[in-house]
């Protein structure tokens, strides 16, 4: 069984960081491509980032560039999200998502997908 568990999430001032951490199971790792989501409130999910876990390639939307960084480790089967310089717009319940054949940002890319967490940023 697919199974995805981000955690990390809480509450920061803007200017902080987080890492979030997503832990994977049931499948071959090295073999998927994984993202990061976020949907704030009243809002569409929102691909944020990706990373090809098998040749490490990453993808970031604009709206993170500069300030997120994806890694994975694959020994541990975790995918990180590292936000430095976070704002309040970050505000958001954050998932990750896995998929053999997807890429990109597109939530349709994406077969599985873990609960979310909480990301609040305040002013």
């Amino acid at each position: 069984e697919v199974q995805l568990q981000a955690s990390g999430g809480g509450l920061v001032q803007a200017g902080g960081s987080l890492r979030l951490s997503c832990a994977a199971s049931g499948f071959t790792f090295d073999d998927y491509a994984i993202a990061w989501f976020r949907q704030a409130p009243g809002k569409e999910h929102e691909g944020i980032s990706c990373i090809n876990n098998d040749d490490g390639t990453t993808y970031y939307v604009d709206s993170v560039k500069g300030r997120f960084t994806i890694s994975s480790d694959n020994a541990e089967k975790t995918v990180y999200l590292q936000m430095n310089s976070l704002k309040p717009e970050d505000t958001a319940v954050y998932y990750c998502a896995a998929d053999f054949t997807g890429w990109g940002t597109l939530v349709g890319a994406y077969d599985y997908w873990g609960h979310g967490t909480l990301v609040t940023v305040s002013s």
